[in-house]
Order: structure tokens, then sequence, then C-alpha cells
């Protein structure tokens, strides 16, 4: 016995002494920002910026309204009231062309590159604005809601009651007294909500592409289009249907994309409601009266300009450098504005592309797009110095 008892005592020193002589490999951080020249952006000399003048001006407008320390709070800190000085000289100047737009960025910005734990390198998918018919009442083929937010619905975060708590929202219902989570997308298709019908489709796919996308043009029974947008959601995790119909093998491997998926929905009717409730995610909408579909950030989308980012990492109105690749492999080089945000867009590079407004060429385009790529953020040139001072600090 107290030879064994010898023996594990040598092999516990001697593993010890092993991890002593090898070196602690520090974590990579969550997110880093490199500093490049403009020159390094690829095709930053051709592509035209005139395009995304109007929607970087959208962004502006509404970053002047806000009263934040930093912009969205996300970790890339970029203070709120240097990025409106900003904004004020883009509409006192109101760039009218692609060089007068390049000189102003280059004034002002500098390209960061991001990357996520020692990687540049992130996933970019694309969505667009999707369509559907529709009804103001329910007759004939249109029969199935298209719903508001609900009027029992109600968001709750602990932070508001004690500003030691995590800063999070939760959203739910009150049942006998009781704050609980509100209804699956299961229970809302099977049972009457408290919320409003703003529409009546023909189509219970159109509507589930719709939630997907965020967004839709409904074509009225009159003849008359009108916008339908983001209102809120159920506070359940969103499960795509893609990967619900990947799981379950009845699609293939890079068969997933939108147009597929509609394919089997329509092949399949006696089945789609089953894959529907497994994503437990519902969302509610509302009638706009805008030129775009309206992003998170509150302004309408551009086709081929706005981007949807997490917000956690990349601040809404920020300008973005993107270099991927389209669903056929053709170059995306260009600059765009974070603009909304997605269930699926989590992590700090990731990017889901707006494609645009369209019926099922669009979707084609949008739903098959699943590119690596990087891209670049453009920072007030005061952001290295206000960092290296903030760490200055603190190591003081």
């Amino acid at each position: 016995m107290i030879k064994k008892l010898l023996h594990l005592s040598l092999i516990l020193s001697l593993v010890a002494c092993e991890e002593q002589q090898t070196p602690q490999t520090l974590p990579q951080p969550e997110i880093e920002f490199t500093a490049v020249s403009f020159d390094a952006l690829p095709n930053w000399q051709n592509d035209n910026l005139a395009l995304a003048i109007a929607p970087f001006n959208d962004s502006c407008l509404r970053i002047l309204n806000e009263n934040t320390e930093y912009l969205s709070n996300s970790k890339a800190k970029i203070s709120t009231s240097v990025y409106q000085n900003i904004c004020r000289d883009f509409i006192n100047l109101q760039p009218q062309n692609t060089e007068e737009f390049r000189n102003f960025i280059q004034e002002h910005f500098t390209p960061y590159q991001v990357s996520c734990q020692g990687s540049a390198e992130g996933k970019f998918t694309s969505y667009y604005e999707s369509s559907l018919n529709a009804s103001l009442t329910k007759h004939g083929p249109y029969q199935y809601p298209v719903y508001g937010k609900p009027f029992d619905l109600i968001e709750f975060n602990p932070h508001d009651f004690d500003a030691s708590a995590p800063s999070k929202r939760y959203v739910g219902r009150v049942e006998n007294q009781k704050l609980v989570p509100y209804y699956t997308r299961q229970q809302i298709d099977s049972q009457p909500i408290n919320a409003p019908v703003i529409l009546w489709a023909d189509s219970k796919i159109d509507i589930n592409i719709m939630q997907i996308q965020g967004s839709a043009v409904a074509t009225l029974d009159d003849g008359r289009k009108v916008r339908v947008g983001y209102a809120d959601n159920n506070g359940h995790p969103f499960k795509g249907i893609g990967s619900i119909l990947l799981s379950k093998g009845l699609l293939k491997p890079g068969k997933a994309s939108m147009s597929h998926i509609k394919k089997w929905l329509q092949n399949n009717p006696d089945k789609a409601d089953e894959i529907y409730h497994e994503n437990d995610r519902f969302i509610f909408h509302r009638l706009l009266n805008t030129e775009g579909p309206l992003g998170a950030h509150g302004v309408p989308l551009h086709a081929g300009r706005s981007l949807a980012v997490d917000r956690s990492y990349i601040p809404l109105g920020s300008l973005l450098w993107l270099d991927t690749t389209g669903p056929d492999k053709e170059p995306l080089q260009k600059l765009v504005v974070a603009q909304d945000i997605g269930s699926a867009i989590k992590g700090c590079v990731r990017g889901d592309y707006f494609w645009g407004s369209g019926a099922d060429e669009v979707l084609e385009k949008a739903g098959k797009m699943n590119s690596k790529g990087r891209y670049y953020i453009f920072l007030p040139h005061t952001y290295l110095e206000t960092t290296n001072d903030s760490q200055n600090n603190s190591a003081q």
C-alpha cells in the first residue's frame, strides 16, 4: 500500500512539474479591431459609394436623437457624441457623389478589420423582403391571420428593478397575477389570442416566410400594396425551418435554401404544421408607411447596402466594408450600413445581407447565400486614442 502511495505521489509530482514548465496559453480576446489602410480594403476605389449615402443619412438622423454614452452599447465602444459630430458634418456637407463621400469617410474614419477570437473570417447570409397576397377582411382564400402585437404581451427587464441585475429582455403575459412566458407558435396556432389581426393572407407558407425574413409587401385583394414590418416577437427561441428539415433528413445537405424549403412545404401540406411548430418563435407584425422595409435601427433598409449584424458587437448605424461572395460566388466588396438584426445573426463576424424586395426570383438569390467572408468597421479617428487612454487608466 505504501509503495502504491509513493508511486502515485511521484506521478503527481511529475505532472505538476510538467504543468509548471508548459507555458500558459492566454485566451484570445472575444473581439479585436485591427487598424488597416483604406488601400487594404478590396475594391475600395471601385465601389459606387454614392449608393450608400442615403442609408447612412437615414442612420445619422437616427443617431442624432440617441442619448446613450456609446452607440448601441455594443462591445465596439463608439462614443455617441463623437459619432453625432460626424453625422452633423455629413448632413451639413451632403455629399452628392462617390468621390465626395469617399473623401468624407477618409477624413473622419479609420477602417478596422474585425476579428473574433483571433479569426477575421465569419459567416454571411442574406435575406429579402418577401411578398404575400392578403385582404383586410377574412373571406374566400384569405383565411390565415397576420397578427399585430398582442395587447397582453408584456416586456420585463430585471435591470429596471435592480441596477446590479443583468440587463435582459423577457417577454410574457400575466396569468393569475404571475408573469409567465408568452404562448408558443403551436399555442398561437391552436387558439385565439388577444391580438389584432392586421391582415388575412391566403397562404400560411408565405406568412412563415415573412416571419423568417421579417417583412413583406402584401398585395391586397383590391389591388393596393401595403408594406408589413416587424412589430415584436413572443420571446421564445428561434429554430430555422431549414435546420429542422435537415435534422429530419427531409432535405439533403446543401439543399436548405429558402426556395427548396418553400417547395418542400408546398409539396407536403399535411406535414407543414408539424415543422412550423418545432420553431417556438412567433413574429408579430405591423403595417408600415415607408419607402422600404424597416430595420431594427428604425430606418428603411436599402437593397445591397443594409446589413443585419449582432448589435452586441457592432453598433447599429455604423459603416462597414463588406468582403464576401454572393450566392453565385460573385464578389461582394462594398460599403454597407449596419441597420438590422436577426435571431440567427449572432457573433462578432456575422452578417445578413439585405438583397432587396421581390418574389421568387429574389428569394432564389437571397435564400441560397451562405458565404465565408470578413468585414471592416469604420471607426472615428479618435477611437484608437480613447481606447488606449482607457487601457492606460485601467492599468494604473
